[in-house]
């Protein structure tokens, strides 16, 4: 069994999202208020998604089809709607997370998971807003990013224990790089995960060590490193160079003289 692909994580977390991670109101709050309370919030994830923290609250309340007092009544500021919205998407990360925890293959799990960290907050303006503002997650969501820590601490330590994550990157490694990450995104027309973020991602794989001596790129041109030596033969009585004739026994003397000179010394006769 693999770990679930992206495809499989969109389709699931948005099956999972209406019953999982709505945020919840007091038990005593009357269905209908329960209701504009949902409506709003979703109005204001597609808002926030699409135009970043810049979004009025009447637009909030415009898309969700409710009055502004309605908006107001329940989030009497846009940093208390915003927080309510990013405690939902982070809670569906960590939500995420729990479900990668136990899959057969860790380090894949772990990549998945960065990879849908980075493609979905590229997709959220005001994710990107944030986490260029204040890193991942902003302290506004102090309780929903601890979580979203744990969970991803968990991805990472099993990751590093089956092999597939470097053993030196520690969790503020992987926030620090989800925030650059997001960024680099952001340049990406796609969907999919970009080839400079998916470059960041991979630095954090574990590398084998070897023994072998890395393949250069360009390897130098072979060169004959053996000295030149002269190796014409010389006349051992009068130095005189030797030059083969191409037929008989090489010559071992430059003349007739010198050859009878080389006898009678042999033979010690005076000259």
């Amino acid at each position: 069994m693999s770990a679930p692909s992206l495809s499989h994580v969109d389709h699931n977390l948005s099956r999972i999202e209406p019953t999982l991670f709505r945020d919840k109101p007091a038990p005593n709050t009357r269905s209908d208020a329960r209701r504009n309370r949902a409506l709003v919030l979703a109005a204001a994830q597609r808002a926030l998604a699409e135009g970043g923290v810049a979004v009025s609250l009447a637009e909030v309340a415009r898309r969700a089809g409710v009055g502004a007092g309605t908006v107001y009544r329940h989030f009497p500021t846009k940093t208390a709607l915003l927080e309510a919205v990013m405690q939902q998407r982070i809670d569906r990360l960590t939500a995420l997370a729990h479900r990668l925890r136990d899959a057969p293959d860790p380090g894949r799990a772990f990549f998945v998971f960065c990879t849908e960290v980075i493609v979905s907050s590229h997709r959220n303006q005001a994710v990107c807003d944030l986490a260029a503002n204040d890193g991942w997650p902003r302290e506004l969501v102090r309780d929903a990013g601890a979580r979203f820590h744990t969970a991803l601490d968990d991805l990472l330590v099993a990751a590093q224990r089956a092999g597939a994550v470097r053993p030196d990157l520690a969790l503020s490694d992987v926030l620090a790089l989800f925030t650059g990450c997001v960024a680099i995104q952001r340049l990406s027309p796609g969907r999919e995960l970009s080839r400079p973020a998916a470059l960041v991602l991979d630095s954090m794989r574990a590398r084998p060590v070897s023994g072998t001596v890395t393949k250069l790129r360009n390897p130098p041109a072979p060169r004959d490193e053996t000295t030149a030596r002269d190796e014409t033969p010389h006349c051992p009585i009068c130095a005189t160079p030797i030059h083969p004739t191409g037929t008989g026994r090489p010559a071992r003397y430059c003349s007739a003289a010198c050859r009878q000179k080389a006898h009678r010394r042999r033979h010690a006769i005076p000259a």
